[in-house]
């Protein structure tokens, strides 16, 4: 091996090689190969299939020789589609030419945002719990994240008088993420607009992660980029894969400000040239036509969630938010007496039930549960933690 190679690297040295969702999956997929009978409660995952009329669409454009590079800012149609629904549904004046940008997925999305935003040992702000791949991307960029955390006590909601502490001369950016993953979080109006109100005065930017749009069962989604003086300081990071259970097409988007665009899109030309071709094809279909397909999947899973909470409310030394919105739960485990992470291998391997220790989302003492199996696999699940709580109850 070259003298000159050291890893990790400077950029990469704070990057946890163990302990988040994919490493979680890994084990419980090898227990499985074992024999074990697994409920994978761990990945945020639609377990819907993606809507019909979209993979014929894709079908079709596949038969019709759709299979060469598009636009390298994304195929003009699924741009265009992009724009219709932000006005539509946002309120929002999107150019699909001057404001849209379509990426491999929400994950390059964000990455681009943070390469073209952001120089080295630029301040993030971050509410934790966060989404992990916010702190491995900035990471790799080079920016520090700096963490605003975000209490069960006030429904894990950020609140401006603890953001405006974190604010420092180093901070140029701020992340959001309502819904959130992996609290369920809503941000209110009221929140959003004090929020707005701070990065006008401190001359910040706000990336907002909305994959988890649609996915709202109280409040209301409202994006930050629609507020007064926000849209030329705001950016949209979504995506296809969460709202139409498409988490293979790995197509997302950016929606931003005129100036930003060019800059995107030269980053992301040279990050993936574009995302796929016949994909992006089924995704401008699904923004037109599969509202309904989206409105019974969201209604499934707010039974789920209701069943999850009913749970949840019978089992010992468990605290919880009721969520909001996304289809997640993150109730702290810590009157168990146990790390979140020994809890998590505990309940893996004497149960059989994958979760996710908040460790992974910048929020030690908490778990992730996701309800994104079946109804019945949730019920197991939930009844199998329930067992692993009440047993480390009687322990201590």
């Amino acid at each position: 091996m070259a003298t000159k190679c050291k890893f990790p690297n400077s950029r990469m040295v704070n990057i946890p090689l163990k302990g988040g969702i994919r490493e979680i999956l890994a084990y419980a997929e090898d227990l499985e190969r074992q024999g074990r009978d697994i409920v994978h409660m761990e990945i945020g995952r639609p377990d819907f299939d993606s809507p019909p009329a979209a993979k014929e669409c894709v079908k079709e454009s596949l038969d019709a020789g759709n299979v060469h590079y598009t636009d390298m800012a994304g195929d003009p149609d699924l741009r265009l589609a992009i724009a219709e629904k932000y006005s539509k549904e946002n309120g929002l004046s999107v150019d699909p030419d001057k404001n849209v940008l379509v990426t491999v997925g929400a994950m390059e999305a964000m990455l681009v945002a943070f390469l073209t935003l952001l120089e080295p040992e630029d301040q993030v702000i971050v509410p934790a719990p966060y989404f992990a791949a916010y702190s491995d991307q900035l990471s790799i960029v080079g920016a520090k994240l700096v963490t605003v955390p975000c209490r069960m006590e006030n429904g894990f909601r950020l609140q401006v008088k603890d953001l405006e502490k974190a604010v420092t001369d180093k901070t140029k950016l701020i992340v959001l993420n309502s819904p959130n993953n992996p609290t369920g979080a809503v941000l209110s109006r009221e929140d959003l607009s004090a929020i707005a109100k701070l990065a006008r005065e401190k001359d910040l930017w706000v990336l907002s992660d909305e994959c988890y749009e649609k996915f709202l069962y109280e409040g209301e989604h409202l994006s930050i980029f629609s507020l007064p003086g926000m849209s030329e300081r705001s950016i949209i990071a979504s995506s296809a894969s969460k709202t139409w259970s498409m988490t293979g097409w790995r197509v997302g988007w950016l929606v931003m400000p005129q100036e930003m665009t060019p800059y995107a899109v030269k980053c992301h030309q040279n990050i993936t040239s574009c995302a796929t071709s016949f994909a992006q094809t089924g995704v401008a279909f699904a923004l037109r036509h599969a509202d309904d397909y989206v409105a019974d999947m969201v209604a499934e899973y707010r039974r789920r969630r209701n069943m999850v909470i009913n749970y949840l409310k019978d089992i010992p030394g468990i605290d919880f938010v009721v969520p909001q919105g996304a289809f997640y739960v993150f109730p702290s485990i810590e009157k168990l007496g146990i790390s979140a992470l020994d809890f998590c291998m505990y309940l893996l391997k004497e149960k059989g039930v994958s979760v996710v220790p908040g460790d992974a989302f910048g929020t030690p003492g908490f778990v992730r549960i996701a309800y994104c199996r079946s109804y019945d696999e949730i019920e197991e699940g939930m009844k199998r933690i329930r067992e692993a709580a009440i047993e480390l109850m009687a322990r201590k």
